[in-house]
């Protein structure tokens, strides 16, 4: 008698049936591992690209980051790759991550030096630094930006230098030269408000000698006749008659229209060596009363221009 025996073939059936359902609960337990993935996180190198491009097109930014993020980490060697660290870049500066743009360009910089568009990577560290400053109240609310921090303003200087130097026929480069143009006033400025700061404090040879940091350094900057004025201001404060002479011929020369200097070429101000030119009322009540300002030099046009 023969005994009754299942066929082969469904024992193999029960066994793939068996591991269907078990590969069946390990995907429903890690499918929540992906519900805070972006949509299209299980699309091909194509349409991830494309779903990336959207949200570009649609300005959501923070979506275009995760999309082309993750097109990167799943296709590290995809035709798309390289582009997607691209505007990674581009993504984060519009998303307002500053410091992301630029830590994404100088890896893009350091993986691809001799890739055709480095010179885009060169020009968004530099553009990512000129506005890393500009917070939200500074959108709708403008300050004089000279009046705050400016190390941003050198860094993004010597970023587009650097673009300058290493692609001089980048498209990027002549904004990159408007831009350097505007940072060296900005830079210079600053410098002018430090001497006036100085002023205030009595600190007659530090506002001195940032008026001539400024004349020696910003060359053809609109500060440089604010420059002069402080440098004539501070050796008559000292006493230095021959050196604010030798300054203040300078600045007639070049700027005889300047708020300080008068129709005779004469500087302008009402402190002198022997002090502060007080009025009757500043004097009948001890220094209490009509205080006159200290010297501040700021020969910027109504527009505000730098």
């Amino acid at each position: 008698m023969l005994s009754r025996t299942f066929p082969q073939p469904c024992r193999l059936s029960l066994l793939g049936l068996s591991l269907f359902l078990l590969l069946a609960l390990l995907a429903g337990c890690s499918g929540n591992d992906e519900l805070d993935l972006p949509p299209g996180a299980n699309s091909s190198e194509y349409e991830l690209y494309q779903e990336a491009q959207r949200y570009l097109r649609n300005k959501n930014f923070e979506l275009a980051v995760q999309a082309l993020q993750l097109l990167e980490s799943r296709f590290p060697f995809g035709r798309y790759a390289e582009q997607a660290q691209l505007e990674l870049i581009y993504a984060h500066y519009s998303n307002f991550e500053h410091e992301a743009a630029i830590e994404a360009a100088d890896r893009f910089i350091r993986l691809h030096p001799q890739h055709p568009n480095v010179d885009y990577a060169y020009y968004m560290k530099g553009l990512a630094a000129y506005t890393q400053n500009q917070g939200l109240f500074e959108r709708w609310l403008p300050r004089d930006i000279t009046q705050r921090d400016t190390s941003y303003a050198r860094e993004a200087f010597a970023e587009f230098s650097q673009l300058l130097a290493r692609f001089p026929d980048s498209p990027y480069a002549p904004d990159a030269r408007s831009r350097m143009v505007h940072l060296r006033n900005l830079l210079a400025r600053s410098e002018i408000n430090v001497a006036n700061y100085y002023f205030k404090r009595g600190a007659y040879v530090a506002a001195i000698n940032r008026g001539r940091y400024v004349v020696e350094n910003f060359p053809q900057t609109p500060a440089v006749a604010d420059g002069l004025a402080v440098m004539v201001q501070g050796y008559l404060l000292l006493g230095l008659d021959q050196l604010a002479q030798d300054s203040l011929d300078v600045l007639v020369l070049n700027y005889p229209d300047h708020p300080s200097v008068d129709e005779d070429g004469k500087f302008v101000s009402s402190y002198t060596a022997e002090g502060i030119d007080r009025s009757f009322l500043n004097m009948v009540s001890f220094g209490l009363l009509d205080r006159a300002a200290p010297p501040e030099f700021d020969n910027r046009p109504s527009d505000g221009s730098l």
